[in-house]
């Protein structure tokens, strides 16, 4: 494999000039730049300059810092985490479900657990979709039931059972206390408890969430931001073929 190493560009190929954003608990003055200075240089980079700094409420202090990073990587050995899908459009997707499935995929999404957010399962879900790419709602050869937020991991498996579902979609927020990763762990331990472990497609999508991440916690597949709907169609349809031929 060919060596391709580069570096972070700025002003010139491979220079290594980055603008970093960031917060500390300190006063804005020369003392508290002098600090996001030093924090910076330490972050394996030189050429620091900090050229802004605003007070955002007492004792925090927001910075913006010019700095030239010092490592480099070898791209030919970047290996990306994101699924690898052959992604198919809205007629060869309900084509293919109809020919080689004999019959509609059922698909049941939620927001889980305390989380409140619903954009991210009505993008893919809703029939408007989300970037000119239909949701899964306008498909005919997919039946869909949005449960909406915060609903429990209970619910979500009881729905899903009642009506024969194929798949649960389930869309979390990450946060900073790891809510989402107990949500997760919650629904797959309820499902094991069931007896329903390998009973559906299991599918996580978020901001903040990977394909690594999801598969490593028992999930089929992790979408992360900017996930059009097709690509989650192009996936559960080839997953459903993939489960018959083992069958």
């Amino acid at each position: 494999m060919k060596e391709n190493v580069i570096k972070p560009y700025g002003y010139a190929m491979n220079d290594g000039v980055m603008q970093l954003s960031f917060t500390l608990p300190v006063e804005n003055g020369s003392k508290a730049k002098k600090a996001a200075e030093l924090y910076v240089s330490r972050l394996n980079m030189d050429k620091v300059s900090v050229v802004h700094s605003s007070k955002i409420s007492d004792d925090f202090t927001f910075f913006v810092v010019y700095a030239r990073a010092l490592p480099t990587i070898d791209y030919a050995t970047v290996v990306s985490d994101e699924i690898q899908i052959e992604e198919m459009g809205f007629y060869e997707i309900n084509e293919l479900i109809k020919k080689k499935l004999n019959r509609p995929l059922t698909v049941v999404g939620a927001a889980i657990g305390s989380d409140a957010h619903t954009v991210g399962i009505d993008a893919i879900m809703n029939m408007k979709g989300y970037n000119q790419d239909y949701g899964l709602e306008r498909y005919p050869q997919i039946n869909t039931c949005n449960m909406g937020a915060q609903v429990p991991p209970s619910s979500l498996i009881q729905k899903a059972v009642e009506i024969q579902a194929d798949a649960i979609l389930i869309s979390q927020t990450v946060t900073q206390r790891d809510t989402h990763i107990r949500n997760l762990k919650e629904l797959l331990e309820n499902l094991n408890s069931a007896g329903l472990g390998e009973r559906f497609i299991l599918i996580v999508g978020g901001p903040g969430i990977t394909n690594d991440f999801a598969v490593g916690l028992g999930f089929h597949a992790g979408f992360g931001r900017g996930t059009r709907p097709s690509q989650v169609a192009s996936f559960l349809v080839m997953k459903m073929l993939e489960k018959g031929e083992k069958k």
